[in-house]
């Protein structure tokens, strides 16, 4: 780090990088401890969530009259999908969400219930998953199949002309959706290392003692003339005198 004359530092990044080179033990050392720390944080603290999907396919009437065959144009696909996003409305009104609290009887509100239930549609098609987030997997798979079975009569009798279809049941999830003990160890890491990395390098550019006679050249440009060893200093690089002093005789 560089001061002149104008007094605003100049960041000798060399100066950084030496500073962090020295410090790699503790940079290594808060690294891995606060993956450690991110990492029992989640295991320990944070409720898993389990997902169970169930697969619905908007059928447009308009486009089958019976069991007679019909060629599909562009503007009836996108009608299709249009009305993804209508139905998603509906699964999450409060009378749908009602039936299936009380079908399912699961303790939870409707507000709570629709925090739990997300749909969308499935790669801008007219197929549209129900995703059903719990701590239970047995119950998300529960609410899904019981949303996917009271939908198609719920929307029958609010938007005429138009159904929907179950394309796929929900399972029992296996595995956990959230949290990723692999991401949240990853990003307690990461911050770890931005953190100490960040402190190292601000008390380097901010320290404004002098440890060596390099110092005093780099950060105020003046010649050293002198240079007075420290004789108390007995390390690597200390300055030896030849002189020693007389040894005192021993008296009897």
């Amino acid at each position: 780090m560089n001061r002149n004359k104008t007094d605003y530092y100049e960041i000798d990044l060399l100066r950084l990088a030496g500073a962090l080179w020295k410090k790699l033990w503790l940079i290594v050392l808060v690294t891995l401890l606060c993956g450690a720390l991110a990492f029992g944080y989640t295991f320990f603290l944070v409720t898993p969530l389990y997902k169970a999907t169930a697969m619905m396919y908007v059928n447009n009437s308009a486009i089958s009259v019976g069991s007679a065959k019909v060629s599909i144009s562009a503007g009836d696909l996108a009608a299709s999908q249009s009305l993804v996003d209508t139905y998603t409305v509906i699964l999450k009104t409060r009378g749908t969400l009602n039936e299936v609290i009380s079908r399912t009887g699961v303790p939870y509100s409707y507000q709570q219930l629709t925090k739990m239930v997300q749909a969308e549609a499935v790669n801008s098609t007219e197929v549209f998953s129900i995703d059903v987030t719990s701590p239970d997997p047995q119950e998300a798979e529960l609410i899904a199949n019981a949303i996917a079975d009271i939908l198609p009569d719920r929307i029958a009798d609010i938007v005429e002309g138009s159904s929907v279809k179950i394309v796929d049941y929900a399972i029992v999830p296996a595995e956990i959706a959230s949290p990723s003990y692999t991401r949240n160890t990853a990003l307690g890491m990461l911050a770890g290392l931005v953190v100490i990395a960040a402190i190292i390098c601000l008390r380097e550019i901010f320290d404004e003692k002098l440890h060596s006679e390099d110092d005093i050249t780099q950060r105020y440009q003046l010649p050293i003339l002198a240079v007075i060893p420290d004789l108390t200093y007995s390390g690597a690089g200390a300055y030896r005198s030849d002189y020693e002093p007389a040894k005192k005789e021993k008296t009897t």
